[in-house]
Order: C-alpha cells, then structure tokens, then sequence
C-alpha cells in the first residue's frame, strides 16, 4: 500500500507540473493584422486600390470633427458612411480615427467652436517645431474646458449609435501635445489636459460596446518637465483597467525618445490590453535604425511591433514602400 501511495503521489506530482508547465509557456503571439492608413480625403483615389489586396485586412480612415458636425448638433455622418459600406462590401475591417487636433491650420472643428465665448476659443495653438524650420502653428480642441468636452462627447455618441459594431474599432488621438502656453487663452494645464483625455478614454469605452476602443499614447505634457514617466504610468494603467486598447502614431523601433516613454510600458504589459495598434506614418520612413543604421526595412517594422510592443494591427501609410512593389 505504501508503494501504491508513493506512486499515486508521483502520478499527481507529474500531472500538477505538467499543468503548471503549460501555464508558464507563453502563448504564441498572432503577428500584427496589416492595415492601411488614410485620410478620408485620400481613400478613393489612393486607399481603394490597395483595400483588395490579400495582405490587407483592413484600413484606418482619420476624420475631422468638423466633417462630421457641419453645425452644432446638425450631425453628417455620410462621407464616413459611404467609406464604412465599400469597406464593408470588400469583407474588410475599418477604424474610425476621430481627430481633433491638427497639425497645421486650419483647425477643423465646428466653427460655433471658435465663434462662442463659452468655449474660449474652442482650440489651444500648438507649436509646429519639430521639422528642420518652424512651422505655421497647430491646433488642438480644448477638452480641458468642460464645455468643448461636452460637445466631443455628444459627438462620440451620435457616432457610436451610429458604428457601433459596424467598424472594427474607434481610436482617440494621441497623447502628445506641444501647447504654446505664452498664447493660450483656453485655460489649459497639463492636469487638466490629463484628466480630459482620460474622462474622453472613458466616456468612449462606454459608448462602444461591441466596437473596440484604442488610445494613443505616446507621450505626455510637461511628463518631460520633471515629471518622469509618472503620466505614462497612470494612462497605460487606466487603459488596462478601462478595457481601452492603447497604441500610438509613430513605429520607430529602438528610438531612444521612444523607448523612454511609451515603448516601455507597451514592452511591460505586452499581452495584458485589449488590443494594440501602431501606425507606421510617412514620416516613420525617414529615420534611421539605431541597429543597422539605414532607413528601417518593413521586417523591421513588423519584427518590432510583434515582439517588442505585442501589437495586434500596425496601420500602414499608403506611401509604404513595400505596398507598391512590383
């Protein structure tokens, strides 16, 4: 009996590692889903000839506000809804990019926006720096004044009334703003920015129930003003807590200015948000490997975002050269 209890007891031993085994084994990353990207203005001409492709699985179109909001409360969802049926009637998936900010001008929000003392102004300027010369300014609409937060909401839900369900997914913005606060009249701080996008993250998780939800993150005001990475922190935290999906506009693969601030929690928490979706936009093309370099190949691209950073859909520009070889 007592050989009988031993062996029970190594039978049970095995079966409890095997099990623990299989648990500690990671499971398979499914590599990242290839979409394109486009603005809505340049999906007919440019987006629909590469939506056939088999590589394609679906397209990310970026719509401003002001399409969509002709006048105040006077939604048109038509332009958006015609892109959304050829998408659907080619079997494919779409994301809706709800953009209110711009990196030129004009800034393409309601005019009423502009016009109505209430909303301040409705936009805070934004530098346009980073280029070789400085730019003519950007614009960002100021979700920090409670009044324009307001009007954004009540435009996710008509959309979401609308979409829900049909479009694969809606993705807010990204992070990352560069305030010209010596011009600002809108009342803007960097906590009020904060807790504005987080409220945003929120309120459009609950209006889409069936469709996912995605917010870019890449980089936070003022995070770079002593405040670390402390914002970061809080925002991938918040999106996994919410079931936000998280992403962002910029696939630059061992960028250091990337790889100290939103890379790594991306890296940390790979497989524990709901879905992640990188772009890969023009300007993606220009920079150099810190690896070999030379200007990144698209196995680069793809190598990175599926291991590095666990994404489930990389949006590709349509000026990517591999989508245009021979």
């Amino acid at each position: 009996m007592a050989a009988m209890r031993r062996m029970n007891s190594i039978l049970v031993t095995a079966i409890i590692t095997a099990l623990l085994g299989g648990c500690d084994s990671a499971t398979p990353h499914t590599p990242a889903a290839n979409y394109l990207y486009t603005s809505i203005g340049e999906f007919d001409e440019q987006a629909k000839p590469l939506l056939d492709r088999p590589d394609i699985q679906g397209v990310q179109v970026v719509v401003p506000w002001a399409m969509l909001e002709r006048e105040q409360d006077k939604y048109d969802f038509s332009e958006f809804d015609q892109v959304v049926k050829y998408v659907e009637s080619k079997h494919k998936k779409l994301f809706l990019q709800l953009q209110d900010r711009f990196f030129e001008p004009p800034a393409r929000v309601p005019t009423y926006l502009l016009n109505d003392p209430k909303y301040a102004g409705g936009v805070a300027e934004q530098k346009n720096e980073d280029g070789p010369v400085p730019g003519p300014p950007g614009s960002v609409a100021a979700q920090w004044n409670k009044h324009v937060q307001d009007r954004w909401q009540r435009l996710v839900t008509a959309l979401a009334g609308k979409f829900d369900g049909r479009i694969e997914g809606i993705n807010l913005p990204e992070s990352a703003v560069s305030i010209d606060t010596d011009k600002d009249k809108s009342g803007f701080t960097c906590a009020r920015y904060f807790d504005a996008t987080l409220e945003n993250m929120a309120f459009t998780k609950k209006a889409f129930t069936k469709s996912h939800v995605v917010q870019y993150i890449n980089f936070w005001p003022c995070d770079d003003q002593g405040g670390g990475t402390k914002n970061l922190e809080r925002s991938f935290a918040f999106a996994k807590e919410h079931g936000v999906g998280v992403g962002g506009p910029d696939l630059v693969p061992y960028n250091e200015a990337h790889m100290d601030n939103g890379y790594k929690f991306f890296n940390r928490d790979k497989g524990n948000f709901s879905l992640v979706a990188i772009a890969v936009q023009e300007p993606d093309f220009e920079y150099t490997s810190p690896k070999t370099g030379q200007k990144y190949s698209k196995q680069e691209f793809v190598d990175f975002a599926n291991d590095y950073m666990g994404a489930n859909i990389i949006f590709w520009a349509l000026n990517s050269p591999w989508l245009h070889e021979k």
